[in-house]
């Protein structure tokens, strides 16, 4: 443990309330590398043993975010009137001592082998034995329903949907819930038919390892993962060798089926022979973490009830008694030790100016972001602006604070009206606005943002860019440090580039929080198109020229 660096970063967190200290209403507020510096230094110390959400060291890092809000003069944002919005998570498995099955007309299928059924923390750490009849309906689709009483039964359904279907028909086949389908319908749950040809495509060992693994969710106030309850109690993927089994005694084999399939027909529905059982014991612990908020309310009387979010994931991947090595803490400095520095010193930066911005802002340190952004989609879920409006996510996720920045890049800038907004703010400091350097990793989906997203409000996700050594140091980092217990502070941290990535990211949120309109998507983009369908849409820009070549 580096004692002395939490002494003085617990110093840093008793000190005056900044709103006591405001700087004059014409100065801009000034960027401080040594409390960017502090905060990493604390948040990435040995005590908070990796802050893995639901643990003792997340708490006290959550507890310390909570007192800088506080200190700030900010307003609680979480819920009965405290700094913390508690996110119920679950995490579950299957209990090895009562493997789970599916027995088809009397013939038990083993999970891993023919089958492949996930644990649920549903029904807790209880035994789930389920029995009933067993009904084909085609590819799961609703049109696939007519004529077919489900309830109480068992659902048998093929993978992906239709040949042949073009256009608009396929996009919704696509976006439909088979699960959903199923569960409206009053049946049990849903087995999926992975045919010959699915197997050609899929690897069933990878798919074994996701559904025998451990996994984490969050709980929705129903009990249900995630919130929803799809109304079947179980799903599971078949190999052939059941679906001949479901198939016995039928009017047509699994293989007639999968060939029907590949010839491009769709096979309509009908009830199959075989009774089948499920079993599963799942072993599941529910803990509390927090999302910590705080508000700067807006001073618009109109444009405060809308509100911009800063958000910054607190969590990390905690103690691995396992490793080789004396070292066994993933202390996280960069991930995200250094968003959540950003984010604070944003935060500051605001309270001390002495101005409010129109909208209000949401400071958030979200929970639980390595374990599949179950914070930020827990708080986009149940966002707690009351009758307020959430307008705009920046998402502050592993800065690399290693060079002087000359560039940014935010993932997603080209699908709203918060492009223009981050390239003005980084033209104010001789910073340009890059293009997404790996759109092969798909970034844009893989970050708390993307929940907002998925709530119909336009992301965003800012990083220092590849320009000026950048390129190399996220390599080097993602080669040698990402998610390694060598993501620490003894990595060559440029701090002073730590206050510089505060500089914009407070530009760029004061322009969002000030501006006569709310971001907005671009016309015709897939993501405001698919998840806000029916809010208002900006025209898309013009292409820029391409740049003259260099002359020789």
């Amino acid at each position: 443990m580096r004692i002395p660096l939490f002494l003085t970063a617990l110093s840093l967190g008793l000190a005056t309330p900044a709103f006591a200290q405001t700087a004059p209403k014409s100065e801009e507020p000034t960027f401080s590398a040594a409390a960017v510096k502090a905060h990493v230094e604390f948040l990435a110390d040995d005590l908070l043993e990796g802050r893995n959400a639901g643990t003792r060291g997340f708490d006290i890092a959550a507890r310390y975010v909570a007192t800088r809000f506080e200190a700030l003069g900010l307003k609680p944002g979480g819920t009965n009137g405290g700094w913390y919005q508690q996110v119920p998570l679950a995490e579950f498995s299957l209990d090895p001592a009562a493997p789970a099955s599916i027995t088809v007309g009397g013939k038990k299928f083993a999970n891993g082998e023919d089958v492949l059924i996930g644990a649920s923390p549903r029904y807790g750490s209880t035994a789930q034995v389920l029995t009933g009849n067993v009904v084909f309906a085609g590819f799961g689709l609703n049109d696939d329903y007519a004529g077919l009483d489900v309830k109480d039964k068992f659902v048998a359904v093929l993978l992906g949907t239709p040949r042949g279907l073009t256009g608009a028909a396929a996009e919704a086949a696509g976006a439909e819930d088979k699960g959903a389908n199923a569960g409206k319908r009053g049946a049990l749950g849903v087995i999926y038919l992975v045919s010959p040809e699915n197997l050609q495509r899929m690897s069933w060992a990878s798919a074994r390892g996701y559904f025998l693994r451990s996994q984490m969710t969050w709980l929705g106030p129903n009990g249900a993962p995630g919130g929803e309850d799809p109304g079947i109690k179980i799903g599971a993927y078949t190999n052939p060798a059941v679906a001949a089994a479901l198939f016995a005694g039928s009017p047509q084999t699994a293989e007639q089926v999968f060939a029907a399939v590949t010839a491009g027909e769709r096979p309509k529905g009908f009830a199959l022979t075989p009774k089948v059982t499920t079993e599963r014991t799942s072993k599941v612990k529910i803990v509390n973490s927090p999302n910590v908020i705080g508000i700067l309310p807006g001073s618009d009387p109109r444009l405060s009830a809308e509100y911009v979010v800063l958000s910054a994931h607190l969590d990390h991947d905690g103690v691995d008694p396992n490793l080789p090595g004396p070292d066994k803490t993933y202390n996280g400095a960069m991930d995200n030790a250094a968003g959540v520095a950003t984010m604070l010193e944003v935060a500051r930066a605001f309270a001390e100016s002495g101005k409010r911005p129109k909208r209000s802002i949401l400071f958030v340190a979200l929970t639980a972001e390595e374990d599949g952004l179950l914070g930020s989609e827990y708080l986009a879920k149940y966002p707690v602006v009351g009758s307020g409006k959430v307008v705009a996510d920046v998402n502050l996720d592993m800065p690399i604070l290693l060079y002087d920045f000359t560039d940014v890049v935010a993932f997603g800038a080209e699908h709203s009206t918060l492009g223009p907004i981050v390239e003005r703010a980084g033209a104010r400091m001789g910073v340009t606005l890059s293009p997404d350097p790996m759109p092969e990793e798909n970034l844009f989906v893989r970050s708390d943002h993307y929940s907002f997203v998925k709530a119909g409000v336009p992301s965003v996700f800012l990083v220092t860019g590849w320009a000026n050594g950048g390129k190399e140091a996220f390599q080097k980092f993602l080669a040698t440090d990402y998610h390694k217990v060598t993501d620490q502070t003894n990595l060559p941290f440029n701090w002073e580039a730590g206050a510089k990535f505060a500089k914009i990211n407070y530009l760029i949120a004061a322009e969002i929080a000030n501006a006569p309109e709310a971001p907005r998507w671009y016309e015709g983009n897939k993501y405001g198109d698919q998840y806000a369908p029916g809010q208002p849409r900006a025209p898309r820009p013009a292409p820029k020229p391409a740049a003259a070549p260099a002359k020789k």
